[in-house]
Order: structure tokens, then sequence, then C-alpha cells
């Protein structure tokens, strides 16, 4: 099999990933996933694997392959895996969890190598560029920064008390973070960096983005060559394209019928993938936010999207 150039993969309520031609719409290959609904999708760097978060837990297949067996699972959370990732250099992977832990796989050896206790259900993490500081958002409403060197959390944030944090994104540049949560609200910060390797947070901005939640946020990767954005996603049907220079609004993409869960930019920014309750995905052109391609092929909510179009990074 030749591995495709563009791998897009997308998943839900019914016990499926399907993988797209992302130009044509065609659903090329199905993989079952029997055990539960896959809450999130994300492709290794160097393009070889697919994780799925399930509940309980992480499945990892192959993503140039005819098998439809996981090569992997990796099983020690307790409840719905929220969030999962990988470090840039593909050596190992991070996860969190409604059973309230972040944890840190090593993906040559089977096991969890470290665990997070963040004392709530866990939404969202993300790396932070320099590879070295996870960050953490939960149910009640907390930020966690956990600095993998000294192995413990550096920093707390409560930006709304009792306010679920659903997403986080960090600009590729480590110079803002976003945190988004269930009052439709955006959170802004500039990271700077402290006299520790500790992060310190310095409020930005205060976005009202959407009257019902946000789902996903997320700020365009390195390669996006205009303007830096920042896209949320919402329970209102709608994502939302921010101009980060003022936090404007620059458009609002319209077409699905229910929740909008997911979202991914490609790699130069200017296509975005977003998932959605109505089942299908959709590919927008970040130039005149038309929808320009629909995947239909799932049978309920199409909760999670993954979008590998970059060149393989491979492990230095």
């Amino acid at each position: 099999m030749p591995q495709p150039s563009v791998i897009l993969a997308t998943a839900g309520y019914d016990h499926t990933i399907r993988f797209w031609e992302a130009k044509s719409g065609r659903c090329y290959r199905t993989l079952q996933y029997p055990d539960s609904q896959v809450n999130r999708l994300e492709i290794t760097p160097d393009k070889q694997y697919l994780a799925a978060a399930g509940n309980p837990h992480i499945r990892l297949f192959e993503v140039n392959s005819n098998s439809s067996q996981p090569v992997i699972s990796y099983d020690s959370h307790t409840n719905n895996v929220m969030a999962v990732g990988f470090q840039c250099d593909g050596n190992w992977m991070y996860s969190g969890s409604e059973d309230g832990t972040v944890k840190i796989w090593d993906l040559r050896a089977p096991g969890c190598q470290r665990e997070y206790e963040s004392r709530a259900a866990v939404n969202t993490v993300v790396l932070h560029p320099n590879q070295t500081e996870l960050i953490s958002g939960d149910q009640n409403g907390n930020i966690r920064v956990w600095d993998l060197t000294a192995n413990s959390c550096s920093c707390e944030l409560v930006p709304e008390v009792d306010t679920a944090v659903r997403s986080l994104t960090v600009m590729w540049d480590g110079s803002l973070v976003v945190a988004a949560n269930n009052h439709g609200t955006c959170y802004v910060w500039r990271l700077l960096r402290g006299t520790q390797t500790m992060t310190n947070f310095e409020p930005l901005h205060k976005l009202q983005a959407h009257n019902g939640y946000i789902l996903k946020c997320l700020l365009t990767p390195e390669f996006c060559e205009n303007h830096r954005y920042l896209a949320t996603t919402s329970s209102d049907h709608t994502v939302k394209i921010w101009n980060v220079d003022g936090f404007t609004l620059e458009q609002t993409l319209t077409g699905h019928q229910r929740w909008v869960w997911d979202c991914v930019f490609s790699v130069d920014g200017a296509y975005l993938i977003t998932a959605s309750s109505d089942t299908t995905a959709k590919l927008w052109d970040m130039s005149n936010g038309e929808a320009m391609q629909t995947y239909q092929g799932h049978h309920k909510a199409t909760v999670c999207c993954a979008l590998h179009d970059g060149a393989e990074s491979s492990p230095s």
C-alpha cells in the first residue's frame, strides 16, 4: 500500500474509524472499534500510527496497513480518555482522562511511565512547544502546568470557578495559550518564561466567542502564511475564525446541523477539517469560508478528526 501524502481520519459514536481521501471525499478504509465510542484521534509525527482514545483505553493502529487490529493497547486509565497527543519526535504519548489523571506513555515500551493527578475529570491536554510542559484543563475549571523535568505541577489557574475548561491550545512558538470553556468564553494569556522553568501566564484577552459551549479551540500552525487565527467550534452548530491580532471575528463557518466537536488545520492553515454530531466531517477553505467537501459515512455523531498533511517528521 502506498502511503497517502494526506492522512485524514474521523471517528465517533458508531464504533468505527474512517480514513478519507481529502479531495474526493471517498472513504478508503474503515476500522471497527467495538469496545466504546472514540473520543479523540491523533496521528504520530512520522505518519505511521493513529491513536484512538476511547473508554477507558487508547489503541494504536497502523496507518499504512490492511490490518484491522490495533498494534498495541494502553489500558491503565479507568474512565473516558478525552485527550491524546505525541511528543514531537514521537517517542512518547500523553493522555488525559475523566478518571482525573494525565498520563505519559513510552511508545517503545508497554505501560504508563508517569501519572499526574488533576483531582477532577480532565477534558483537554496540550504539550507546550518546548516539549517539557503539559498543560491540562479539567471539569472543575482548573488549568494546570505539569513540568516534566521537575515531575510536578508548576502552575495552577482557575479562569472561571466551576466552569469546565473544554479545550486548550498553544501557539506554535509558545507565545500564547487559549482556554475555552462551557460558557462560550475563551481566555487568552501571553506565556512568559519565569526565572525558573515555570511558565507564567499574563492575561491578554477575554473573548465571548459563542453563546453555547465551546467544544474545541485551535490556533493555526507554524507554516500558516498570512495571519494567525484561532478557530472555535461550538454546540451552536458553528465554527468561528478569529484573527489573533486583536481577536476580531474573521468569519463564521456555517453548514453543520448539530454540535461541532473538533477541528484541525492543514499544515499551512489554508484549510480546516471539522467533525460534527450531524454524522459528517467537512473541509473548509479558509480564504472564503466555503465548505469544499463533506465526508459522509458515519452513522452516529462524529466527534473527532485527525489530519496529517505535512512532511513526516522522523525521530531525531
